[in-house]
């Protein structure tokens, strides 16, 4: 931040893109000429797809090869071990490389696809300046784990960007948040579900198994979130305004709410790239679950290469068919926190076959939810429940929109008072928290 603001003004983005690069390549110094690629080579795809635009082969010609190259790489270093190791039980015979996956990856290329499937739709002009579409596909504070940006939504920023002191201070507000979130929050209840999931199926009880489903609920969604609006904060300290990727998804009353609250960016852009374009709404209601059933498979294998996902993608794809089907209009007709209960409940049972690679394993553990464990409950789940109750109601509460109205409810003064005190508190706490712990990366950097 220091090197941006101290940099004139004409040299800011040339700043941005060099922090962008440098940081990338501290974490990948290999990988960092594989992004550059690809900024180069969508860049000049999209210029081409421009200038060939009275000639639509041709432009879509150029459309083609910059997504089967962005599509390439990502299967390539996501998906290409995954795919030999399960034709290995075929029969056939594919060479394991090991490769590690470049952090990001799954972020940008998505970027850099809707960037140029935009231009060649005509619903953005293409950018002219490789510097700012470089910025675009490599900016630091969401690369690595979003949200996903789209082109159209921040194309005018790329260039022009507002400073001021007032939104300095709203993104160091966010900034902290989220360093909140996920420092005090998710990094202090994931223990319980490690510890919780490393128990074998005849450990656990019914209780054990719902208190360690319930931390990793809540894990997952401070320590995304907390990302999400770390990187919004420091976005915003950099004069940009990203979109939300979050709107207290647990209060939703459907799993179709659920999903327009939870990682928006990743929803709205299967939604425009793949679901409209597959017809949509617009199609007779055969195909409309055809294309839910494509979006969801696509939206779990996005998350990784393992089997978990893809049955995590099926398992909601199959509950927003029922629901698009008759139960939303059933839900209508019930009390609230019967919708909420309802919700929460297919929520946290997907989360179980989203952590648990082992097929085996999220059986298991589903198993002891249901009573085929050791109980009931058991002394170690009691002294779980007993240890962590007061937490418990702590990120509940957290998880809604209550802390944020009662702070607007304040008289202005108070909150002009109240907001700097806060922040700092909040900084002061979570960097004593992390000068005392082990290294805790955030979960989706995995994806």
């Amino acid at each position: 931040l220091a090197l941006y603001y101290l940099a004139p003004q004409r040299l800011r983005s040339w700043v941005l893109m060099v922090i962008s690069l440098v940081f990338y390549a501290w974490g990948e110094p290999l990988y960092v000429l594989l992004m550059i690629s690809t900024i180069l080579i969508t860049y000049f795809c999209g210029v081409l797809m421009e200038k060939y635009r009275t000639t639509p082969k041709k432009s879509r010609l150029f459309l083609t090869l910059s997504i089967v190259f962005s599509l390439g790489v990502l299967f390539f270093f996501k998906y290409y071990d995954f795919l030999a190791r399960n034709l290995s039980l075929l029969g056939i015979s594919l060479p394991v490389l090991g490769l590690s996956l470049p952090i990001g990856i799954s972020f940008y290329t998505f970027q850099a696809i809707s960037y140029n499937i935009d231009v060649y739709r005509k619903d953005t002009p293409p950018q002219n300046h490789l510097l700012h579409y470089g910025n675009y596909v490599s900016l630091f504070p969401q690369l690595v784990a979003g949200p996903i940006l789209k082109y159209r939504d921040v194309a005018d920023q790329l260039d022009r960007r507002l400073h001021t002191t007032e939104k300095f201070t709203s993104g160091v507000t966010k900034f902290t948040v989220g360093l909140c979130k996920k420092v005090l929050l998710a990094n202090n209840i994931g223990p319980l579900f490690d510890t919780v999931a490393a128990q074998s199926q005849g450990e656990l009880s019914v209780l054990g198994a719902f208190l360690g489903l319930l931390a990793f609920t809540f894990q997952i969604y401070f320590d995304f979130s907390g990302y999400s609006d770390m990187a919004i904060g420091l976005g915003r300290m950099l004069g940009f305004e990203f979109l939300p990727n979050f709107n207290y998804p647990y209060i939703s009353q459907s799993i179709t709410d659920f999903w327009r609250r939870w990682h928006i960016s990743l929803s709205t852009w299967f939604k425009e790239y793949v679901y409209i374009p597959l017809g949509g709404n617009r199609v007779g209601r055969l195909k409309q679950y055809r294309n839910i059933l494509i979006v969801w498979c696509l939206t779990g294998i996005w998350h990784g290469a393992a089997w978990n996902f893809f049955f995590w993608g099926l398992y909601f794809a199959v509950i927003l068919m029922f629901e698009k089907a008759f139960v939303l209009h059933v839900l209508k007709k019930v009390p609230a926190f019967v919708r909420h209960l309802y919700t929460l409940i297919l929520v946290m049972f997907g989360w179980a076959l989203f952590q648990l690679n082992e097929f085996s394993s999220a059986t298991g553990f589903l198993s002891a939810l249901f009573g085929r464990g050791d109980g009931l409950y058991n002394s170690d789940a009691l002294y779980l429940l007993q240890s962590y109750w007061p937490f418990f109601i702590i990120l509940a509460i957290a998880s809604t929109p209550l802390l944020s109205q009662a702070f607007d409810k304040l008289p202005e003064k108070a909150r002009l008072v109240a907001r700097p005190i806060l922040v700092a508190l909040g900084l002061f706490f979570s960097t004593a928290y992390l000068v005392d712990s082990s290294f805790n990366p955030f979960l989706y950097f995995n994806f």
